[in-house]
């Protein structure tokens, strides 16, 4: 015997379905939790150990504010003193957030960069993960070189067709150094957890 169509089999039919994906949707969950931290981890401690002079231990995570805004960075040390920094910084690109870990030795020099996330367009405002482009920060020092691009009076080479891009990436650069310039002048700072 077929079961008769009403108001009330159709709403039971919708909460039972309803319960049935939301414990599927809650074992997923606790399935994939656990990976796709530690995936997180392995991929800022990677970031890290790019953007940094060699180091000992396990880099210190900490905080400090900076223009009513927190920014989370990283403490690295060598003979028991701090030989860099790894300052996470973003800035607004063409297609959205240009997120970077920058690399600050003590002696404010940028060591390196390396892009978190960026969604700009494919073969234009992407390039600016690629050596040609990055590699302009690598060893720059802020108070020898302008942060900005040859096009705003500075002196980074932007991407062709892609000056949006090349400015949201040198701003995110250009935070870092101010954030920089906060930790070490005592700015408020939290300091966290070594990372493991």
């Amino acid at each position: 015997m077929a079961i008769q169509s009403s108001f009330k089999n159709m709403t039971l039919c919708l909460f039972a379905v309803c319960i049935v994906s939301s414990a599927l949707l809650a074992a997923v969950y606790a399935l994939t939790k656990a990976p796709i931290e530690a995936a997180d981890k392995a991929k800022t401690a990677g970031a890290i150990a790019r953007v940094v002079p060699e180091f000992e231990g396990e880099p210190v995570l900490s905080t400090v504010e900076m223009g009513g805004k927190e920014y989370t960075y990283y403490t690295v040390s060598k003979a028991g003193k701090p030989v860099g920094y790894a300052i996470m910084s973003s800035a607004v690109g063409f297609s959205g957030p240009v997120s970077l870990m920058v690399g600050i030795t003590s002696d404010r020099v940028i060591f390196s960069t390396s892009v978190l996330s960026q969604a700009e367009t494919p073969g234009l405002g992407a390039k600016c993960v690629e050596p040609a482009f990055a590699g302009q920060f690598t060893n720059l020092d802020p108070a020898v070189k302008k942060l900005a691009v040859k096009k705003d009076g500075g002196d980074i080479d932007a991407i062709t067709a892609s000056t949006i891009t090349s400015r949201a990436y040198t701003k995110a650069v250009e935070i870092a150094v101010a954030v920089f310039d906060t930790i070490v002048s005592g700015g408020s700072a939290d300091t966290g957890d070594a990372v493991t």
